[in-house]
């Protein structure tokens, strides 16, 4: 059924939620597993007098190893094959949408799974989704999580906090 299947994760519960999924659908089709981290250090148009940028960028380097270790824990547990991987945007411009499909492009991904939120209205419109955006350009089947969906399928506004982070 799949080959290859990709999941975005960030640390967050709602990524750890489509990490779960996607190493159990992994376990189940005998698919290979990746998971990704983007490296979202913001480019900046200008530079303050003393500022590293450097920092922020080692900054969530760091968090991502952090991540990928515990995601390849995970892994390895449950005989799930596949190996993690941090990117970072190539080029001004590059947002974390075109990121994560450039990768899967590189993998020839058959399955995208991403967390979301499901905001509405103003929230969504000011924070925008990463979700959505991806959604809008793949051209690779992309299956949504939500983070108020407990794992018996119930609508629960409990459940984002409910569900078990990575580590």
């Amino acid at each position: 059924m799949y080959s290859h299947i990709l999941v975005p994760i960030d640390g967050s519960q709602t990524a750890a939620r489509a990490f779960d999924a996607a190493r159990k659908l992994a376990c189940e089709t005998g698919a290979q597993l990746q998971p990704l981290y983007v490296v979202a250090a913001p480019l900046m148009a200008y530079d303050a007098p003393g500022s590293d940028h450097g920092i922020l960028r080692d900054a969530f380097l760091h968090e991502g190893r952090t991540v990928m270790k515990e995601a390849l824990a995970l892994m390895d547990r449950d005989g799930v094959q596949g190996s993690p991987r941090i990117i970072e945007p190539e080029k001004a411009g590059d947002d974390i949408p075109h990121c994560i499909l450039r990768a899967a492009r590189d993998i020839r991904t058959d399955l995208v799974v991403m967390g979301t939120h499901g905001r509405s209205g103003a929230s969504r419109f000011m924070l925008g989704s990463v979700a959505e955006r991806f959604l809008r350009i793949s051209s690779c089947p992309v299956l949504l999580i939500s983070a108020h969906i407990d794992e018996k399928g119930n609508d629960d506004k409990e459940a984002a906090e409910l569900a078990r982070p990575l580590s």
